[in-house]
């Protein structure tokens, strides 16, 4: 893991981002951790997020690889913002970004878009927080592309959770990719969190033993057999 990938996982346990007990995610499992970006809450915070994203986004797609930031609603839209003001600020990448209404806007401009127009030919990334099941996802890419003929290029998330989708020797994240021709990419998996906290690891705030236990049992049910 570098040393960035150390410094994400730090960042997301500092701002209450990532935590560990029983929690329930957007598809329905029980999981013994969460990853919550609704817990960014300062600028200094979000000024990091951006940063890291940018980064990852940079080395993935280049500098050119995309022409459009979009951001789901609604832990997608400060996101897509602080990676946007990050491209711009570290790699002189203007980005343009748009970011969509979980319902339609019936007066003013009216549509669910808001943001930067989207236009046929347009290469869309997509910025999100997690994907577990990939329900987001197939919620986001059909908006994207009733607005426009455009390309959705790619996928770049916080945290590779590491689950199985349908198929249980690809993870959510693989599969989506795969299902809508995106290239996915992730800041941290699960793995790293993992060897990050781990007592021992060198992280600030370690997990406990039963922490860890209970992320095997998890992974043990519902993670990707290779």
């Amino acid at each position: 893991m570098t040393d960035r990938g150390e410094e994400f996982i730090d960042l997301m346990v500092e701002a209450g981002v990532l935590t560990f007990g029983d929690f329930t995610t957007k598809s329905g499992r029980s999981t013994p951790y969460f990853i919550n970006t609704g817990e960014y809450r300062t600028a200094s915070q979000m000024r990091r997020v951006g940063e890291h994203y940018a980064a990852a986004i940079v080395d993935a797609f280049g500098a050119d690889g995309f022409d459009v930031l979009f951001g789901p609603a609604y832990k997608g839209i400060p996101l897509v913002v602080a990676v946007a003001c990050a491209l711009e600020a570290n790699y002189g990448v203007d980005a343009r970004f748009c970011f969509n209404r979980k319902e339609a806007k019936d007066h003013g401009e009216g549509g669910s878009l808001v943001g930067a127009k989207l236009a046929d030919g347009d290469r869309v990334l997509i910025v999100e927080d997690v994907t577990t099941a990939g329900t987001s996802i197939r919620e986001t890419v059909p908006v994207l592309r009733a607005a426009a003929d455009v390309e959705t290029v790619g996928l770049v998330v916080s945290v590779d959770r590491m689950e199985r989708g349908s198929d249980p020797t690809r993870s959510a994240l693989e599969e989506v990719g795969a299902e809508f021709g995106l290239r996915t990419e992730a800041l941290v998996d699960l793995d790293a969190i993992v060897a990050r906290l781990r007592p021992g690891g060198g992280a600030p705030a370690p997990l406990t033993e039963a922490d860890l236990a209970r992320i095997e049992a998890y992974r043990a049910e519902w993670g990707v057999r290779r």
